[in-house]
Order: C-alpha cells, then sequence, then structure tokens
C-alpha cells in the first residue's frame, strides 16, 4: 500500500541562509549601468551586485597616506 504521509520539514529561521539583506543606495548612473548589464546576462541586478562585491572584496588593496596611522 502507498504511504499517503504528508511530509513537512522544518524551514530555517529567516537570516540563516548565509545572506543577510540590506539597503545600499547607488548614483543613477551605476543603476542604469547595472540595469543594462542585468538584461545583456539574464542576471538580476542582486545577482550581479553580490559577484561585483565578492570580487571586489578579494581584489581590494589598502592605501594608507602620510597622515594615516
Amino acid at each position: 500500500m502507498a504511504n499517503d504521509a504528508l511530509i513537512v520539514t522544518i524551514k530555517r529561521p529567516k537570516g540563516e541562509d548565509g545572506y543577510r539583506t540590506f539597503s545600499v543606495r547607488l548614483r543613477e548612473p551605476v543603476v542604469n549601468r547595472m540595469n543594462d548589464i542585468s538584461r545583456e546576462t539574464g542576471r538580476s541586478r542582486n545577482e550581479l551586485i553580490g559577484l561585483f562585491l565578492e570580487y571586489a572584496l578579494e581584489h581590494y588593496t589598502l592605501e594608507r597616506g602620510e597622515n594615516d596611522v
């Protein structure tokens, strides 16, 4: 006989999927470029922002000036 049980899994609380949500203010030309790239690649702006931020974090260099401690 077939098992007619409804299986329900436990849902993780919001924020426990490794992602965080926050707001970012961007200038209009940046948003326009993001929209263009989004249309061209078929990726969402959110996806692109994540990719660009990951790249920047992996490739940034901190440059200190003479007056910096």
